[in-house]
């Protein structure tokens, strides 16, 4: 149970300063006065809040003013008399795992008996941002990598309490005591369960500073586990963000304008308002200037009637039409003029280079198409709003709920829901879809509208609502030896900037360059390159889509090298072995693991087979694959692949072969035909998985992963896997076929690429 406590009577300058004014804002009270609805929400409603601001329990003294709120057990652990640990988590769980690995790390260093610990995911509360950010975020891979220190501490500093409160009540020294799988072990074989002692652990102070395991003890950081949300997920007893239901809900479905940025022009909505369970239809404002019109009924069936039935027409004049041919077109012109530029080598010994490779690649967009498409659902209370919504984003998202309400930010609490998939797609700035919900109920109670309104996108709104990874076009001129040798490299790249005008705009975009479009291109080899980039505005809403720049520039990069490697009669391996050097271990480590797993050169292939290779580095982790391949049909296969990674220490090796695995049939859904969004006069042409291809059981290779062992602190992997798995798979056709492949998705009956002169 939670210690008795009178909010009334406690003195709110015990909290940190950040919490005090949070608490005074709530509900327009002063520091000296906290609501008891913001204090027990603090405190937490069942079980015991483990470890911050003891005082809350105990006249001792307070907590260290150093601790900041991410520092503080509170927020993270709670232990019940039962000896359940919850562990709550600071970022979405969208698949990538966070909802186990987390908790692993910090019940490693709080020593606690894995079989009973839990998971919950957390809000848009300040403790839960990202602790090297400042800012709530799920993304970049970064989860494990910013959070691995902070959850240790967290869970030494929970261990060093509980020891405490033993030590105390056995009137002993605690440096005499130790602990085995949540439990405190004595002199004289006495035993105390977590459980007995977390109301006393909580009378006591945080400790500042605690010293942490060596790697070489970890019982718990990894070994492969199994994920705490894997019974719920696999019995269709987990909740998503779209299974929220609150009593007098209403669903809302939006009936959006064909062409981005358009609005109504005239609107019939007496068939729509005449369906059963039809409980209002509004116009409504929606992102990037846009209108739309918006069905609100009892349920999705009667909502998705009544916007079927909506007349409607629009207003396209002023709003740009971009058309793919023609943006091709525009690209290349772009391409061949000059602009700012990421690298400037000199290319003077280009053009008395012994060989050469001239070479153009197209990127289409790419839907991030999630399996459970977006939606956010909002309650207007009196003096706030409550969101239930599976963001990447809880605090920005909930600071742009807070505009469009016309409240402020700490009267909006965000319940951030499992979601199911994302790829970058719930991490909009703009914060669009979270707008737009709010936009709804905003309109609804405005219309005498009193109930939740969830609002949901149908398949066909994620497919055409924008937002997509953005199409590209590179350009190489490439001069080089007949040992390999590099000579110069002139590089064009074409597409549009996915933070100008973002919160990220400030650090991305530098003398006109977004990074994030550059990111891959060179490192790991030392080329003299020069690399133009060009990034024209256009009327396509754009987002990072999984491994942001890593996704096109990679194929680029390896897929040229291993070009160079044909070109030059070497084994590509070998030649990237070459090109290491002596710098880029981790590169090499990665490389040598996946081509010595998977039997490359020593082993003959299955006739009709080629090998492939490639091997990136992004967020910090690299990835190698090796595969096998073929062409059945005039379509190529993948048969067999097998991963190297290195991403430092595994914290659940399970979950990174599950992360390595899901990345890389992402990365080969963009090779398969269909694999693309296309515009024709201003209209998204794909509406659902008929007509945009993603990969299916039957295209899934088999497939290994290797860890590289490591004791270091870990690096993302989220991400990391998708980048080298399509140049790979690419190497191996261009071996089959002599024909290099530029496009994506693949095309094999496109012309070939002038062969490399010399």
């Amino acid at each position: 149970m939670l210690p008795h406590i009178d909010p009334n009577q406690f003195d709110l300058n015990q909290l940190p300063r950040a919490l005090q004014k949070m608490l005074a804002r709530e509900d327009g009270l002063e520091a000296a006065q906290p609501p008891r609805r913001a204090f027990l929400k603090m405190l937490g409603v069942s079980g015991l809040a483990l470890g911050a601001f003891p005082q809350l329990a105990s006249a001792q003294g307070q907590a260290p003013a150093a601790l900041k709120a991410t520092e503080q057990p509170l927020a993270f652990v709670r232990i019940a008399p039962d000896g359940i640990v919850t562990v709550t988590v600071n970022r979405l769980e969208f698949g990538q795992g966070v909802q186990t690995a987390l908790p692993m790390i910090l019940a490693e260093e709080l020593d606690a008996d894995w079989k009973l610990v839990r998971s919950q995911l957390g809000s848009n509360d300040p403790a839960y941002v990202d602790p090297m950010f400042g800012m709530h975020l799920t993304g970049g891979s970064n989860s494990i990598k910013n959070s691995f220190t902070q959850y240790r501490e967290l869970g030494a500093r929970a261990r060093a309490m509980l020891l405490a409160a033993a030590a105390q009540r056995w009137n002993v020294d605690a440096a005499s005591l130790s602990t085995r799988a949540g439990t405190v072990l004595g002199p004289g074989g006495r035993e105390l369960g977590y459980g007995e002692l977390a109301e006393a652990a909580a009378a006591l102070l945080v400790p500042q500073t605690v010293t942490l395991k060596d790697p070489k003890d970890f019982r718990i950081i990894g070994q492969p586990t199994g994920r705490l949300d894997a019974r719920a997920k696999s019995s269709g007893g987990q909740h998503f963000g779209i299974d929220t239901r609150l009593p007098g809900q209403l669903t809302a479905l939006v009936a959006r304008p064909p062409v981005f940025g358009a609005r109504v022009a005239s609107l019939d909505d007496s068939a729509a308002r005449a369906i059963r369970g039809v409980r209002a239809v509004l116009r409504v404002p929606l992102d990037r200037g846009a209108e739309g019109v918006a069905v609100l009924a009892d349920g999705y069936w009667a909502a998705r009637q009544g916007r079927d039935a909506l007349k409607l027409e629009w207003n396209t004049e002023g709003v740009e039409k971009v058309d793919s041919e023609r943006q091709l077109r525009q690209y290349r012109e772009l391409a061949s003029q000059a602009g700012p530029r990421k690298f400037d080598a000199d290319m003077a010994p280009l053009d008395l280079a012994p060989m050469k490779i001239d070479a153009e690649f197209v990127f289409p967009y790419l839907a991030h198409a999630p399996m459970e498409p977006l939606n956010c659902t909002v309650k207007l209370e009196q003096g706030g709003a409550q969101l239930w919504v599976g963001t990447q984003f809880h605090g920005v998202d909930s600071a742009a709920a807070a505009r469009v309400l016309g409240i402020k930010p700490e009267q909006v609490t965000m319940h951030v829901a499992m979601a199911g998939g994302g790829f970058g797609r719930r991490a909009a700035s703009s914060s669009d879809f979270v707008v737009e919900a709010c936009e709804i109920a905003k309109a609804a109670r405005a219309a005498g509208v009193d109930a939740p309104v969830r609002t949901v996108w149908s398949r066909e709104d994620d497919i055409r609502g924008g937002y997509y990874r953005p199409m590209h076009l590179h350009r190489a001129r490439i001069g080089f030896d007949a040992q390999g040798k590099v000579l110069a490299w002139d590089h064009a790249l074409v597409g549009q900037s996915i933070t100008s005008g973002s919160v990220f705009e400030a650090f991305q975009v530098k003398a006109g360059i977004d990074g994030t479009a550059t990111e891959g291109m060179r490192d790991p080899y030392p080329f003299p390159m020069r690399l133009t980039v060009h990034h024209p505005k256009l009327n396509v809403p754009v987002l990072w889509w999984r491994s942001v720049g890593s996704n096109h520039t990679a194929f680029v990069m390896e897929t040229l090298v291993d070009e160079i490697a044909r070109a030059t009669k070497q084994d590509p391996v070998a030649y990237r072995m070459k090109m290491f050097g002596d710098q880029h271990a981790r590169h090499r480590a990665a490389l040598q693991l996946a081509v010595d797993k998977s039997g490359y050169g020593k082993r003959r292939l299955a006739a009709g087979r080629a090998w492939g290779v490639a091997v990136h580095e992004s967020f910090s982790t690299v990835v190698a694959y090796v595969v096998e391949a073929s062409v059945k049909g005039g379509q190529p296969k993948l048969h067999q692949v097998t991963a190297g990674v290195h991403c430092n220490l595994a914290v659940n090796p399970r979950s990174i072969e599950a992360q390595v695995q899901g990345a890389a049939v992402m990365g080969l859904s963009m090779c398969l035909p269909g694999a693309a969004i296309t515009l024709k006069d201003g209209v998204v042409e794909q509406s659902n998985f008929g007509d945009f291809t993603v990969a299916r059981m039957t295209d899934m290779p088999g497939f290994a992963v290797h860890i590289v062992p490591s004791a270091e602190p870990p690096t993302g992997i989220g991400e990391p896997g998708l980048p080298p798995l399509a140049p790979a798979f690419a190497n191996a056709i261009a071996r089959l076929t002599g024909k290099p492949l530029r496009n994506m998705p693949f095309d094999l009956s496109a012309k070939p690429a002038p062969p490399a002169a010399g």
